[in-house]
């Protein structure tokens, strides 16, 4: 990948970085601006077109930096960019769903999740250490919902725990990759990613089964599509060799 196709890259990049938080911030305020201008029984209907909107676009950004890099000839993670890209598919139907239908959503997330979770393999093979990070993340995330006394989870129980479970492996994936040798800045960026999307669960795990204020919501919701795009961002830094292009341009 030449160093004009690597511009247009990153540029690429940063246009879809400011129209995210463009949509994220139309989704945020919908609920208000909707009832400010006589429309609150549209609000839901908001809600669909605001989030689906800025869902949509993390998946269609994903995609753009797979064929962006298809086009530059450098596929050789080809598997990693394809599971990244069904992770990104999953969860941006697990947000659409979650407005209504919250198992569902769940279910489309933690699938999402362990796509997530195969394409970080294909970065770094499992080992113990990705064991041990999983385990390390795993047991204060199932103290907290078993001693937190404001949770009422009822019949969800099963479903949180195992979901729990899940992002939780996913996240430990994402650590424990970030001590290889290789691809040290792309494995951080992915981190910063998985980890901001455990936050944002665990904000809507408050928000959902605590009764937390209105503020984790928000929390929620600007974690969770940074996120997003930092997963999808790592599919151009994985096709464009990252580090070494970075580094080369930082020298000149």
């Amino acid at each position: 990948m030449d160093n004009k196709r690597l511009e247009k890259g990153y540029l690429m990049n940063i246009m879809f970085a400011v129209i995210m938080m463009i949509a994220m911030l139309f989704f945020i305020t919908s609920n208000s601006v909707f009832s400010s201008v006589g429309l609150g029984e549209y609000v839901k209907l908001g809600k669909y077109i605001t989030k689906g909107s800025a869902s949509i676009l993390f998946v269609l950004f994903g995609l753009l930096n797979l064929l962006f890099v298809n086009k530059s000839g450098n596929m050789k993670n080809t598997k990693f960019l394809v599971f990244m890209l069904v992770g990104l598919v999953f969860a941006m139907l697990g947000d659409i769903l979650l407005i209504d239908f919250f198992v569902i959503g769940a279910a489309l997330f933690a699938v999402g999740h362990v796509f997530f979770f195969v394409a970080f393999c294909f970065m770094a093979r499992f080992k113990v250490r990705d064991i041990i990070c999983v385990i390390a993340i795993l047991i204060p995330a199932m103290l907290l919902i078993f001693l937190y006394p404001n949770f009422e989870f009822g019949g969800m129980l099963p479903v949180v725990i195992a979901y729990a479970v899940i992002i939780s492996a996913m996240l430990g994936k994402a650590i424990s990759n970030v001590f290889e040798k290789e691809n040290k800045l792309l494995n951080v960026v992915i981190m910063i990613g998985a980890l901001m999307f455990f936050l944002s669960d665990l904000m809507l795990l408050f928000n959902v089964f605590g009764s937390a204020p209105y503020v984790f919501d928000v929390a929620c919701i600007a974690l969770y599509y940074p996120a997003e795009y930092l997963l999808a961002f790592s599919m151009f830094l994985v096709g464009a060799k990252f580090e070494k292009k970075a580094l080369n341009q930082a020298q000149q």
